[in-house]
């Protein structure tokens, strides 16, 4: 059966959502940046409902960097509102294992550096 409701809402659920999410200093890329997933992946705080699994679409900027990186990914954590130790709530998107997602992956190591070694605790972990 198709009829023309059921092509829209076919599509509307199929189309990835799409988020901003700059990020204006080291300290927050850190507390953001999600390096134990396989491709990298980046924590976007927000209250909209998302499923692990689902398609997003990021564009992403990093600190001074004048670059807008747009990401295709899929949710792969979700911290909900009122989570344990105050986490802040929101969605963890994982990187695609495309270029793209590659490239992102690779400007967040070379601005956090050995930070990237350190303890502290992140949004996530």
């Amino acid at each position: 059966m198709s009829g023309a409701s059921g092509v829209s809402t076919a599509s509307a659920v199929s189309r990835p959502s799409v988020l901003s999410l700059p990020i204006k200093e080291k300290a927050a890329l850190y507390a953001a940046y999600m390096p134990f997933l396989n491709n990298g992946g980046i924590f976007v705080p927000t209250s909209k409902p998302y499923r692990i699994g689902d398609e997003i679409y990021l564009i992403l900027t990093l600190m001074d960097d004048p670059t807008k990186y747009p990401i295709a990914g899929k949710v792969a954590w979700i911290t909900p509102a009122g989570a344990a130790n105050n986490k802040a709530q929101g969605i963890g998107v994982h990187f695609s294992a495309d270029e793209s997602g590659q490239r992102v992956r690779a400007r967040i190591e070379e601005l956090l550096g050995a930070a990237l070694r350190s303890s502290r605790a992140t949004h996530t972990l």
